[in-house]
């Protein structure tokens, strides 16, 4: 019965697609032409495709897509028709109409619109496989419906392409499936499944191992599968491998702590990852349970759908698997690196566009800057350096007190992590770094009030835990307020407590000579103890005449502690040096204005004070100088009896003596004006500008080291500057030495007088003179042991030499410094000075 219906129904459809063929040629069609088979295989594929439809059942659906469907193409003739017949078609109800109207119509519109894409391709390969139609088959069907009988050669291997049961029809379809599935797959679903969970917790399986030569899990080549399904398995392990890199790296870092390349940053890192893995733990767990249940074939009803198939289990692990691979970079990434630099490089995989990606890593991040953000708030708002594994940015080593701003604290940038920007983390080291100098140095603890009132003003707390990655304008607004409040303590304690000011208007007053009446009597009182041997000065006895000059001077109503702070100091000395080559002051800065007036930094004020104090020893020269030609008498009438030549010629000598000693201190007042006034009084007031609008003690380091830095620039004393300063030095020595040339002179002078005087003397007392000559003639040397004519002889002698000297001097001053400097000091800042002494060029 079955093989007629079969027949029956094979007719049918012969006949169909030969009538179809036969109005579209308007000819019969020949029934053994390759063209009339592709045809029939075409038709036999339709109505035995068990394709269910994407659309809901709909008649009336289906019927408009269709009437629009001819509307468009331009077919409105046709589309009324159809809505015509579709009218008729669907009125009719009852025995012998079609039920299922809906399904026709869709069939219909299928047909339709696949006869242009699969005309080309109509194969019974195209068919499902236990629907096929061999060629065989196809022919006898064709003889048949020729009039010839065959019904030796029945349907075999074949199912009813129609049957009053439809399942019959799916149920055969699906055994043979099944059969065909069993065959190619040694090892079912369900257990395969199992093993790629185990493997995705670093576990073997019972077919799925880990390969070492392949680096990853893998089934065994001796398990039949299909390929397909082998590499489903491969794609499924891979979060096995990412899981055991994972898991690896947690369990080494723990092994390790708490040694130094791991910290609680890397120990904060591990927590995070951990945590990531007991959620992936529990997802797991959940589908072990799923994977207990049997996976049902295509023809099968699942009594349940909570089944696991390895196709459910690549949608379960879409999500574990981005998250798993970003740790296996990060842990790869960080396997070198510790603290902050662990942090920063983490932080850059950060910035993401995939929202899955940017929540996870922030997660991440949270929980692995937590450690680095305490050390931060501990180091604002406390001055605590907590960093036992060396793990911040800011780095402390120990160090004197005098010591502990300039290198206490450093910035260690390899440390620094990118989301801390180098402006902020400058700030942050200079907040910790004045809490320090305050509590160490300053000996003060009104920085807590100030710490407290900064977290209120940004609106944080002073708890542990108050600042999170992500919350890096809380942080900067927390540390712009901590910053500011804490410098203008620190420079309230400096200027105030300590007063820094006065301290630095002392040492310009003292140690830069601008008290001038204490600088002019101390020189005076101490001049004779220092023209002797540098050997033989006691530092006591100047010590006492520097607390004389104190005394005497308005010095003495200064504060008593800057006064305690001035004391001699004797430099060391060689063979040969006098006082006035060794002697100098200095300042005792104690803590905390040693932060400022540094050891190199007073070496620098000693330089200074050297070359002012030789100026001023020059001048002193100078006007002692002026003392000893001030009394003029040349022109007593004791010359009167000299011979003309020798008269001139003392004249000239006095003379020259004269314009060399106004040449001399021309240029010395000049270059002490530039000095007082241009240099030190400019620089000072320069100074005093800076530190009022100082914002903190590196604003008030700052301004003093450009303060030093102009005073020694513009006082010749610059490495530039040299040449000028040995110059300036050679200068000072020619102008001491005429010093003694114009005492020696007018020693001279003052001894030709008394003689001359005496040889003019009453000529009554003849015998009296006489022996008074004849003791004179007894001393080597005297002028007037030979009488009127030698006197002259001698004189004029004295005179010749006298004046020879001071030429000398004058070709020295002259032609070989004052040129060197004219020429020399334009440059800078020197160009005012070349100008007041360019006359002697």
């Amino acid at each position: 019965m079955e093989e007629e219906d079969q027949r029956k129904v094979t007719d049918l459809v012969i006949e169909l697609v030969r009538r179809l063929l036969s109005q579209q040629n308007s000819q019969n069609p020949n029934l053994n032409s390759p063209h009339f088979s592709q045809s029939l295989r075409y038709a036999l594929r339709i109505l035995s495709s068990r394709l269910t439809p994407s659309i809901s059942p709909d008649a009336d659906a289906i019927a408009e897509s269709i009437k629009r469907r001819l509307a468009t193409q331009g077919n409105s003739s046709d589309a009324l028709t159809f809505a015509d017949l579709y009218t008729k078609f669907a009125s009719k109800n009852g025995p012998g109409s079609v039920n299922n109207k809906w399904a026709v119509l869709y069939l219909l519109k299928i047909v339709s619109e696949d006869r242009k894409t699969a005309k080309n391709s109509m194969d019974s390969s195209f068919s499902l496989p236990n629907l096929g139609l061999n060629d065989d088959e196809m022919g006898n069907n064709l003889r048949v419906l020729n009039g010839k009988d065959n019904r030796e050669k029945g349907w075999k291997n074949g199912v009813l392409l129609v049957s009053k049961d439809p399942e019959n029809l799916r149920e055969i379809s699906f055994r043979e499936f099944r059969n065909l599935v069993k065959e190619e797959n040694e090892v079912s679903e369900e257990v395969l499944v199992r093993d790629v969970l185990y493997a995705c917790q670093g576990i073997d399986g019972k077919y799925v191992k880990f390969d070492s030569t392949l680096d990853g899990y893998a089934l065994s080549d001796l398990v039949k599968v299909p390929r397909a399904t082998r590499i489903i398995v491969r794609k499924l392990c891979e979060l096995g491998w990412l899981f055991r890199k994972v898991k690896g790296y947690i369990s080494e870092s723990m092994d390790r702590f708490p040694a130094e390349d791991v910290g609680t940053v890397g120990q904060a890192f591990c927590a995070a990852l951990q945590d990531e893995l007991s959620e992936y733990y529990k997802l797991l767990a959940v589908l072990e349970a799923q994977s207990m249940n049997p996976v049902p074939l295509v023809s099968e009803t699942a009594s349940s759908g909570n089944y696991l198939s390895l196709r459910r289990l690549s949608v379960w692990f879409a999500e574990p698997m981005v998250k798993m691979r970003l740790m296996a970079v990060l842990v790869d990434k960080c396997k070198v690196l510790r603290g902050g630099a662990m942090a920063g490089a983490i932080h850059l995989h950060a910035q993401h566009g995939d929202p899955l990606v940017h929540d996870f890593m922030r997660r991440l991040l949270r929980r692995v800057c937590s450690p680095l953000f305490e050390m931060v708030r501990s180091w604002v708002l406390e001055g605590e350096l907590e960093d036992i594994y060396a793990e911040f940015f800011i780095v402390g080593q120990p160090v004197k007190a005098e010591s502990l701003w300039r290198e206490g604290y450093r910035l260690h940038a390899g440390m620094l992590p990118s989301f801390i920007s180098q402006s902020l983390a400058q700030r942050i080291l200079r907040t910790g770094k004045s809490i320090n100098f305050l509590r160490v140095c300053c000996d003060d603890r009104g920085w807590a009030d100030a710490t407290t009132e900064a977290a209120a003003a940004a609106g944080t707390t002073t708890r542990r835990g108050g600042l999170g990655y992500g919350e890096t304008d809380a942080l900067e607004s927390l540390v712009m307020e901590a910053a500011k409040r804490i410098d203008k303590h620190l420079l309230d304690v400096i200027y105030k407590r300590y007063k820094f000011k006065e301290h630095c208007l002392a040492i310009k007053r003292y140690l830069l000579l601008g008290q001038g009446d204490f600088v002019q009597y101390l020189m005076d009182i101490v001049g004779p103890e220092l023209s002797e041997p540098a050997n033989t000065i006691s530092s006591f006895k100047l010590a006492g005449l520097l607390e004389s000059a104190i005394r005497s001077s308005n010095a003495q109503y200064d504060d008593p502690d800057i006064l305690d702070r001035l004391r001699v100091r004797m430099m060391p000395h060689n063979t040969g040096d006098r006082g006035w080559d060794v002697f100098s002051l200095e300042y005792d800065a104690r803590v905390p204005l040693d932060t400022v007036f540094t050891e190199s930094v007073m070496t620098r004020y000693l330089r200074i004070f050297n070359f002012l104090w030789k100026l001023r020893r020059v001048e002193h020269a100078l006007i002692g100088a002026w003392k000893t030609m001030k009394p003029n008498c040349i022109t007593s009438h004791a010359f009167t009896k000299l011979q003309r030549a020798v008269k001139l010629q003392l004249l000239s000598t006095l003379r020259r003596c004269q314009v060399l000693w106004d040449e001399m201190n021309h240029f010395v007042t000049n270059l002490q004006y530039y000095i007082m006034f241009e240099v030190l009084e400019v620089s000072w007031s320069n100074f005093s500008n800076e530190m009022e609008v100082a914002k903190d003690l590196d604003d008030l380091l700052a301004a003093h080291e450009k303060y030093l830095h102009s005073i020694v620039e513009k006082s010749l004393l610059g490495e530039r500057s040299q040449t000028l300063y040995k110059s300036l030095f050679v200068l000072f020595d020619l102008i001491l030495q005429f010093r003694s040339h114009a005492d020696r002179l007018y020693e001279g002078i003052h001894e030709l007088q008394s003689r001359t005087v005496e040889s003019s003397s009453n000529s009554r007392d003849k015998s009296k003179s006489s022996r008074q000559r004849k003791d004179k003639s007894s001393e080597p040397g005297s002028w007037i042991s030979e009488g009127r004519k030698a006197l002259t002889q001698r004189a004029s002698e004295f005179l010749q030499n006298m004046g020879q000297d001071l030429d000398a001097l004058a070709t020295d001053l002259v032609s070989g410094i004052v040129v060197s400097l004219a020429h020399n000091a334009k440059c800078g800042g020197l160009y005012t000075f070349t100008r007041k002494i360019d006359y002697f060029s």
